[in-house]
């Protein structure tokens, strides 16, 4: 198992060097660069063109210098904190970071768990009950959950939210704690609004699992090893929970490392509609705006916890499934 352990942390080295050279393409991409930017920007405001703010951001970044340069300048500020400048915002790209990407990350757990405790004993139950109502009643909530848009789920959401909670509508906090100070009051605040955006992010992921958990459970209730343990009187409930349980929670496992970038990139219409202070809506907004230092730093960030998120699941994966660490021996 440490062996495993050591080869994956080492595959993890080309893996992030790639990803940063790809964040660092995007940067480059769009025509001109950082400096055409920023001096457009001043011209169209009406104010004179700092040329000294001017050398010194050419000088920081290496723009008159090839690109490998401009390369290793900027993934050696990311080295120590400093991701550039974001001219749409007028602030350090780490600070938007640090603003946005803890409660990314928070949303982002919750809705996992959330996936989980919904998925793991409904898909369970529609397995070992197969043909039942209660496996009709689960599958018919699983293709809703499937088939009826997210920003639709979050707007009836927040309609009840609104209507009967009486909670502010859209964002994770109440008007009077948005700039607030982190305290007790904020917190709590914060954990009465965190409802809406769970079950609207982790909705068509639970149904996604539950439908899988069912199809790999009945799989493998078929399996010999399984037949044979039943013959040999193995009681049912301890069987289906010793065995077949854990194989078929491989995907369960396996979804780690996709919730984070799923909830960046693919859910920025939720975001939106739900006014989410996450790094969704920055990112989109900075691509638009070819504010790029911004955009290649989320991305950036959001695969290198991607690629963490990867190397724990195969971790808990070797630990749980047999086949694995099977493999891993030879």
């Amino acid at each position: 198992m440490i062996a495993y352990i050591v080869r994956r942390v080492l595959y993890m080295i080309p893996t992030l060097f790639l990803i940063s050279i790809a964040s660092f393409v995007i940067i480059s991409l769009p025509p001109g660069d950082y400096l055409t930017t920023i001096i457009a920007q001043m011209r169209a405001q009406g104010g004179e063109v700092d040329q000294s703010r001017i050398a010194a951001l050419q000088l920081r970044y290496g723009l008159d210098s090839p690109l490998w340069v401009q390369y290793f300048k900027w993934i050696g500020g990311v080295l120590h904190g400093d991701f550039g400048e974001s001219f749409q915002l007028n602030r350090s790209v780490s600070s938007v970071l640090a603003q946005r990407l803890p409660l990314t990350i928070v949303i982002s757990f919750c809705t996992l768990m959330f996936s989980w405790i919904v998925a793991l004993p409904v898909g369970l139950y529609s397995a070992v009950r197969q043909y039942k109502i209660g496996d009709y009643i689960a599958t018919t909530i699983g293709f809703l959950g499937l088939a009826v848009p997210n920003f639709m789920i979050a707007l009836v959401l927040m309609y009840i939210g609104y209507r009967y909670f009486g909670q502010s509508v859209g964002g994770l906090f109440s008007p009077d704690y948005v700039d607030a100070q982190w305290n007790l009051g904020k917190l709590l605040d914060l954990l009465s609004h965190l409802w809406v955006p769970i079950i609207v992010l982790g909705s068509a992921g639970t149904a996604g699992l539950i439908r899988i958990l069912r199809a790999n459970m009945l799989d493998e209730l078929r399996r010999p090893y399984v037949v044979a343990a039943r013959a040999r009187g193995v009681p049912e409930r301890k069987l289906i929970l010793k065995y077949p349980l854990r194989v078929a929670l491989n995907p369960f496992i396996s979804t780690i490392g996709w919730v984070l970038p799923a909830l960046v990139a693919g859910e920025v219409i939720v975001a939106q509609v739900l006014s989410l202070p996450t790094t969704g809506p920055v990112l989109l907004s900075s691509l638009t705006s070819q504010d790029m230092y911004l955009a290649g730093s989320i991305i950036l960030v959001t695969s290198l916890l991607t690629v963490i998120g990867t190397l724990l699941s195969d971790f808990a994966l070797a630990w749980l499934d047999p086949r694995v660490r099977l493999r891993m021996a030879r």
